[in-house]
């Protein structure tokens, strides 16, 4: 009988493990704005890596910011395939796609020429692939990875990723900071 209670114990015990490390892993999704609709398209993205923050500009005003997760090795400029780095620089919004794994997603104009050139020199793969893009179709609508967790997109909520993607269109400005 006291072997029966020490493995209830143990699996009562295993449970709490597993809901904090989901806890640490999920948080309820952030609750939507309840700012006015933005009328027409944004001109500029602004990222700040440093301060995991994405402004949306339009006619030189932040209509919005929003707190974002990066790739999981965050610091520096991307280099090259694989570093889990998010890409520094000016870029331009090239695709969007709403069949992605992730919630809705929208492709920056990475590698530039001079990415392929020093990957070229260097004999290795600059990489490519990069988005703004909402949570994995997997998790649902209503939960948000936390930390940084991308291969070096940029990650919002589901809710935030639908207002970006009905405020961008293709070829709009994205400037990626340090």
């Amino acid at each position: 009988m006291k072997r029966l209670a020490r493995i209830f114990s143990a699996l009562v015990m295993l449970a709490f493990l597993g809901l904090g490390a989901a806890w640490f892993y999920f948080a309820p999704a952030p609750t939507p704005s309840t700012l006015p609709p933005i009328i027409g398209a944004v001109d500029r993205i602004i990222i700040e890596k440093a301060a995991r923050r994405m402004v949306l500009v339009q006619d030189g005003q932040e209509l919005r910011a929003y707190r974002i997760a990066l790739g999981f090795s965050p610091l520096g400029d991307k280099e090259r395939q694989g570093d889990g780095r998010t890409p520094e620089g000016l870029f331009r919004i090239d695709r969007r796609n709403d069949q992605s794994a992730y919630h809705l997603s929208l492709g920056l104009d990475y590698p530039q020429p001079e990415d392929r050139a020093r990957a070229q020199a260097g004999g290795y793969d600059p990489g490519g692939d990069i988005m703004i893009h909402g949570q994995p179709n997997a998790v649902g609508d209503d939960v948000v990875l936390k930390g940084d967790w991308t291969a070096g997109c940029i990650a919002v909520s589901n809710a935030e990723m639908r207002e970006i993607w009905a405020a961008t269109d293709a070829d709009t400005l994205v400037e990626v900071r340090p």
